[in-house]
């Protein structure tokens, strides 16, 4: 992982975010790899950058290893999805602080409730449970996360 890099995606990239993606989505289980979701994700990348996502991933050595996308206004941590070949050698970690310097007083995020091993790592993180809701865009049942500097009010 030393020679790993976090920058922001290009546009000609964006397939392969999509498919890092979908790869880890569906390393969670809780979906199954199809040509439909993939089509789905290539499309909502575009339309969430065109949106206003800013748009990064892990370069190693010109392969991409993760995606992360964030609505920094909001200050919201929308998708961190670490390639299965890449995970367990503390990308996610390393993603969470280029996050926290991006916005270091507050991050608010969500995850699929049946997601357990991504919300439990946020907690162990240090983000706080705030409620659960429905994802309008996927149906799914979410849990809320926040995460505040110390010291830090709003």
């Amino acid at each position: 992982m030393s020679d790993l890099i976090i920058r922001p995606a290009r546009s000609d990239e964006y397939d392969a975010v999509a498919r890092v993606w979908m790869n880890s989505w569906v390393s969670t289980g809780i979906e199954h790899a199809s040509n439909f979701l993939l089509a789905n994700l290539r499309a909502r990348v575009l339309r969430e950058v065109e949106n206003g996502w800013s748009l990064f991933v892990a370069d190693d050595r010109g392969v991409l290893a993760a995606m992360l996308a964030l609505h920094l206004p909001e200050r919201y941590l929308d998708q961190l999805f670490v390639a299965p070949e890449h995970q367990g050698k503390n990308l996610g970690r390393a993603l969470l602080a280029f996050t926290r310097q991006q916005l270091p007083d507050e991050i608010w995020l969500r995850c699929v409730r049946e997601n357990e091993k991504a919300w439990r790592w946020y907690e162990r993180e240090g983000f706080v449970f705030e409620r659960e809701e429905v994802n309008p865009m996927t149906g799914f049942m979410m849990k809320r996360y926040r995460w505040k500097k110390e010291g830090t009010v709003r």
